[in-house]
């Protein structure tokens, strides 16, 4: 079985946010996908298969299952329409969050995505203690996100992780504005074994509304601050995020599984 290694959110090899893409004749077991995913010990493993006219995905971290992920799924369109089916340029993902599209326009890919709807929560001591600066303002969507003064704070987290998996939340995005760009982030998932991810789609998801209405435009061009770095490409609608970014090949390898 071949799966493939696509650094996403980025132009550069060793940049963004690296994602395991399965593509399948049919479905492996759960404890499988499990195993596989734990195994390369990656943010998050897609698996992919063809079913009429789309392909149901489904992504996992090293921990779990979850719900949506943006880069694994730029990197899974990346591999379909790079090696799988050349010359295509549109993938329908079907997906726990429903229809994903994916549209390739040159070297970017734009993926349409739910925005989350963020709730304003008190910011309280325990939030401070486990990220280690007291942020500005605080939301809640799936993710909690956290608000900081300026990007150099945001540079310099080094969070807490078990008091991290004491808040609320899947994740937590911590976000600023930027200089360079519209804003910045970092995202942290410790719930799901991932303690920095290096660039999160879905985080963007939350982020992207955010900034959209405070600095009142709908585009919008966010940096993920981790150390391996990445860039996306956002527009925002109310109600969708359309995400775009590069993405860039690693490795093919055969893994030596019974299917």
């Amino acid at each position: 079985m071949k799966q493939y290694i696509v650094d996403a959110f980025t132009d550069k090899l060793f940049c963004g946010n690296p994602a395991a893409i399965c593509i399948l004749d049919k479905w492996l077991s759960d404890d499988m996908m499990k195993n596989i995913a734990k195994e390369n010990n990656l943010s998050e493993t897609a698996f992919a298969v063809k079913e009429n006219e789309k392909y149901k995905l489904r992504w996992f971290t090293p921990a779990a299952e979850i719900d949506l992920v943006g880069h694994a799924t730029l990197a899974c369109a990346f591999v379909i329409l790079n090696e799988i089916e050349k010359g295509c340029s549109k993938i329908v993902f079907d997906t726990k969050s429903g229809d994903l599209t994916v549209l390739q326009k040159g070297d970017l890919y734009e993926m349409d995505f739910p925005a989350y709807s963020l709730k304003p929560v008190p910011v309280t001591q325990k939030m401070t203690e486990a990220i280690g600066a007291e942020p500005l303002e605080a939301y809640m969507g799936r993710d909690l996100l956290c608000v900081f003064e300026n990007e150099d704070i945001l540079r310099g987290l080094k969070p807490n992780m078990e008091k991290l998996k004491q808040l609320d939340g899947l994740l937590l995005q911590a976000t600023a504005k930027a200089t360079e760009t519209d804003c910045i982030s970092r995202s942290f998932a410790p719930k799901l074994n991932v303690l920095e991810d290096p660039v999160c789609g879905s985080g963007h998801c939350h982020i992207v509304p955010y900034w959209a209405n405070k600095l009142q435009k709908n585009s919008i061009v966010a940096y993920q601050a981790s150390e391996r770095g990445g860039m996306l490409y956002c527009r925002y609608n109310g109600s969708r995020v359309i995400l775009s970014g590069k993405a860039v090949l690693y490795s093919i390898a055969d893994l030596k599984i019974e299917c």
